[in-house]
């Protein structure tokens, strides 16, 4: 079977493509021009260049059966709307309609929890659970949502998609970082006097892979998947990588009005003088809310792993330690 997979140069697609290679699979990654390789490298894959909105996408899917449309632009400035839109958005709606003209057989498509939002009173939100677009904090999660729709859409048509909703994947191949790998990164360089009273739900990033091919494997034509694994504070996480690290985490917290503040500040003044922000408004936003979430369904039905959360935590600080 020879695999089609967007984003592969990504944290998540970096592993679920060596996931790929060591279950047999032929796999041909979609790369942008310019893209960093470094997580593909020595890999025995085919790599193409592509973007997302290009039309040429369904030849270069030829000779493949299986997509995984893992690709996502992530972004909480406000100066990136229209391009979260084009590349979230119309880019899935593209790239399926690619998809269908190539004879793609079935699609895994890497939705967020994001999409799905939080519950108002804090508790676990699962599948059946969607929170009105209106209250999604941010473009970046509107983004997702509406992506997700085109996804369904496809569905409905008669395409063969499921869709999986990671929540906050944790592990090595976070090059860029991603915010959570971020909280790492300062973690270990001690520039994190204080925190802020929040929380995720966190799952190994292996674990994600294996949910995307489990999904391919088991999971129902148009349902989606939560893949998340174990509740947390951020307190209990600071508390975690103490431990993993050796090294004291901050034990006060921030009043909420000081970041975004800050943020305001730099995304809606100094931006516009030239000085690149560092806090985006939406991401302070964000960690008002307690991201929780149920992963029950994708464990029962698909057998999605729940890996220890400590020992995905050691492979990330080991990863950014290098």
């Amino acid at each position: 079977m020879q695999a089609f997979i967007t984003g592969g140069t990504g944290f998540v697609g970096a592993n679920l493509v060596r996931l790929l290679l060591k279950q047999g699979y032929k796999v041909k990654a979609l790369v942008r021009k310019n893209s960093c390789l470094d997580n593909l490298e020595s890999l025995d894959i085919e790599v193409v260049e592509g973007d997302l909105n290009q039309e040429h996408l369904a030849q270069q899917m030829k000779g493949c059966q299986i997509l995984f449309h893992v690709a996502a632009q992530y972004s909480l400035w406000q100066t990136d709307t229209d391009a979260l839109y084009k590349n979230n958005v119309l880019g899935t709606r593209n790239i399926l309609s690619c998809a269908h003209q190539a004879g793609i057989e079935r699609i895994v498509y890497t939705s967020s929890v994001a999409a799905i939002g939080v519950r108002k009173d804090g508790l676990s939100a699962n599948e059946t659970y969607q929170s009105p677009v209106n209250r999604l904090i941010g473009n970046y999660k509107k983004s997702k949502y509406y992506a997700e729709q085109e996804a369904i859409k496809a569905a409905k048509a008669g395409q063969d998609i499921v869709i999986v909703n990671p929540s906050t994947p944790i592990g090595a191949f976070d090059l860029k970082p991603t915010p959570t790998g971020e909280i790492i990164v300062r973690f270990l360089q001690r520039k994190m006097p204080f925190y802020v009273d929040t929380g995720l739900n966190l799952i190994d990033v292996e674990d994600v892979a294996w949910g995307h091919i489990l999904a391919l494997e088991k999971g129902k034509k148009g349902d989606r998947y939560i893949l998340g694994n174990q509740n947390l504070t951020f307190a209990q996480l600071l508390a975690k990588l103490e431990k993993i690290t050796g090294l004291p985490a901050p034990k006060n917290t921030i009043p909420y009005w000081i970041p975004y503040s800050v943020a305001w500040l730099e995304e809606n003044l100094l931006a516009k003088l030239g000085k690149k922000p560092t806090i985006a408004v939406d991401g302070v936003r964000m960690s008002q809310q307690k991201m929780f979430y149920d992963s029950s369904k994708a464990v029962t039905e698909l057998g999605l792993p729940q890996s220890n959360i400590d020992d995905a935590l050691k492979k990330a600080v080991k990863y950014f330690k290098g």
